[in-house]
Formats: C-alpha cells, sequence, structure tokens
C-alpha cells in the first residue's frame, strides 16, 4: 500500500469510520460514493462501535510473506452490530476456540511490515468480547 492510500484510509482502519446514506439511514462500511441499498450518494461520515459477532470465519495456515508470522490465524466475516460485515483477521483467540455467533470487538493492531525496516502497517482486528 502506498504512503498516500496509508494516510487516506486511515479512519476506516484505525477507528471503523464509514458512512450513514441521508436517504434511507443505511450504516456503510467501507465508505463508498453511493449507498448500496438505495443508489443515493452517501457522504455523512459513520463511527461504527466496533462490536459485533463472528459470521463465518477460515483458519489459514499457509500465508504469503507479509503474515507468516502469525500463522496459524483466523480471519472472519465479522457482523457489526449496526448491520455491515467486515472481513478482519481474529486476534488474542486461538484458532480452535472460534465459534460462530462468539461476540467480539474491533482492536487496532500491527498488519504486517513493509519490507525489512520498512512502514509498519496498523490497522482494525477483533478480538473476543472482554467482559
Amino acid at each position: 500500500m502506498s504512503l498516500p492510500a496509508v494516510w487516506r484510509t486511515r479512519k476506516q482502519r484505525y477507528s471503523l469510520v464509514g458512512e450513514v446514506c441521508s436517504k434511507c439511514g443505511a450504516k456503510i462500511f467501507p465508505p463508498r460514493d453511493l449507498c448500496p441499498e438505495c443508489s443515493k450518494p452517501a457522504q455523512t461520515p459513520y463511527s461504527f462501535s466496533g462490536r459485533g459477532v463472528v459470521y463465518s470465519f477460515a483458519v489459514v495456515y499457509q500465508a504469503s510473506e507479509e503474515f507468516e508470522e502469525y500463522v496459524p490465524y483466523t480471519v472472519a466475516m465479522v457482523k457489526l452490530e449496526e448491520g455491515p460485515m467486515v472481513t478482519a483477521q481474529l486476534t488474542d483467540v486461538d484458532p480452535e476456540e472460534v465459534r460462530i455467533g462468539m461476540p467480539v470487538e474491533m482492536v487496532t493492531r500491527k498488519l504486517y511490515e513493509e519490507g525489512e525496516g520498512g512502514v509498519i502497517h496498523y490497522g482494525y482486528k477483533f478480538r473476543p468480547c472482554v467482559g
């Protein structure tokens, strides 16, 4: 990811900022030009709670070089409590403990490091809810 792209997408990667459609009220993540529900412009920022449940998941045993240090790791479809689905890596949980319907919360974590001594990319992951 280029440095300009890192800066341009930091709000949605660090705090799940999407949009809400002013026409139909749909909550949208990631942000896009048009509402997927009614096709009207959706430009009002919306901060998601970061809470949701595991909708589906898979365990990754072979990964690209950037993610080798995390193998095995779980990638999940998380249904946010506001409605949208988000694909993300799960953290702070053994793959054997993951269950569909498990409550999770968003946390900011290191995603990968670009090249030796390069830019460290941070973003959202989800972990089991604590308390």
